[in-house]
């Protein structure tokens, strides 16, 4: 278990100053391997977190015996054997495979777009009739554009038609799209698109990666082990502490309504990058997500981890079913209750959980601004999706903590 031993209260008089070589503002993965490999180094850290539980996004919350992932699906994937053996150092994975499936008006298609799809859709059962057919798609936009002087799709509707054609992105794309991001798909830069799988193969793994798994026991396993020996506090708001810095550059920070104080040489900071600078360029743009969470009175609710709504009718974006990361095959009714959630995407309002960065011209702008601002802050290292407002996977994240000077 990691060390709590922090958070006793002190009950002396006199202002009791703890002294640490980072201070690490956010629990998720980022924050957590960071942690790890401090305290590898011989550095010693404090961890704080704003939440009552550790692990960020992660955290799994354990209903009807199901490993619950609180703030939507995680699922691990990496190409990497560097990274793999190391998280599974830290707690063993499974063989869990990524394969979602699609909804759109009561028909149900594979995901990512391969030859199982292009039979349900077209009715093409071979490489050559597929590729026949979205070629004839494909050049329907490639016309258009040639028409309308443009060398380059201008936006996602644009880019996603050359990559699929129309009748696949009207059906599985358009809809669920821009509920994801809350605006018109012709709104949304090219290169959202671009990491679309289709592959003209029967195979209905969607990750391209050597290795993928969710950690058996779930995800507080994994944050448990990197944070092993880490002093952690929960429910501190770094924002609320109070900051100075002495001749050296070092940081002193005093809790409000406590004689506690901590020194720290460096600040990890993990959290949404305008905030950290008060907003003084602007606020940038966020996306979150809502979820309705539900027990089951059934032991199998959809027969699959993740099914997406590509209606634009139907609120939610998809419904995960927690119990298919970790049980497979005939171990899915051992329990006879189940958990789904339904996730609804929203934009971001102050005192809700920011998700994704909204990758559009606007944002990217500014969030390059406050990156230079964090660039000439001194002994401060920013890092993670909100830190740099760039989308991220977790594998990626784990490297980018290994790439830092610790």
């Amino acid at each position: 278990m990691h060390d709590e031993s922090c958070v006793v209260n002190d009950e002396s008089t006199e202002p009791m100053e703890h002294q640490y070589d980072y201070l690490i503002v956010g629990a998720g993965l980022f924050g957590a391997t960071f942690a790890w490999r401090a305290r590898q180094a011989g550095k010693r850290c404090l961890v704080i977190d704003r939440r009552p539980q550790l692990g960020g996004n992660l955290y799994c919350e354990t209903v009807e015996h199901i490993h619950v992932h609180q703030y939507g699906a995680h699922i691990f994937h990496t190409s990497s054997r560097k990274i793999w053996d190391f998280v599974n150092a830290i707690v063993p994975f499974n063989r869990f495979t990524n394969s979602p499936v699609a909804n759109w008006q009561g028909h149900y298609y594979n995901l990512p777009f391969n030859m199982n799809t292009f039979n349900a859709i077209f009715g093409v059962h071979t490489p050559d009739e597929a590729k026949r057919v979205l070629d004839e798609e494909r050049q329907e936009m490639r016309v258009k554009l040639e028409a309308a002087g443009v060398t380059e799709p201008r936006n996602l509707e644009e880019q996603a038609q050359l990559l699929i054609g129309k009748t696949i992105y009207e059906r599985l794309i358009k809809g669920y799209t821009e509920k994801q991001w809350g605006r018109k798909c012709t709104d949304l830069p090219a290169f959202i698109i671009k990491r679309l799988p289709v592959r003209l193969v029967y195979d209905n793994n969607y990750f391209n990666d050597d290795f993928q798994g969710i950690p058996i026991g779930g995800y507080n396993k994994l944050i448990d082990g990197l944070l092993n020996g880490v002093e952690t506090m929960t429910e501190v708001d770094f924002f609320d502490l109070t900051r100075t810095t002495d001749a050296q550059g070092h940081f002193l920070l005093t809790f409000p309504g406590s004689l506690r104080q901590v020194r720290a040489d460096r600040i990890v900071y993990t959290g949404a990058i305008d905030r950290y600078f008060n907003e003084s360029l602007g606020a940038l743009n966020y996306r979150t997500v809502r979820f309705e969470t539900e027990v089951k009175d059934t032991p199998n609710y959809q027969g699959n981890a993740v099914v997406n709504y590509t209606d634009a009718d139907v609120p939610y974006t998809r419904i995960i079913e927690h119990k298919h990361f970790e049980s497979f095959g005939s171990a899915v009714y051992a329990n006879p209750k189940t958990v789904i959630s339904r996730e609804y995407s929203t934009e971001w309002k102050p005192g809700q959980e920011p998700y994704y960065p909204v990758n559009d011209e606007t944002n990217n702008r500014l969030a390059e601004q406050y990156r230079a601002l964090g660039d000439a802050e001194v002994n401060v290292i920013f890092g993670g999706r909100l830190a740099e407002y760039r989308y991220y996977d977790m594998a990626p994240i784990i490297k980018k903590v290994f790439d830092l000077e610790v």
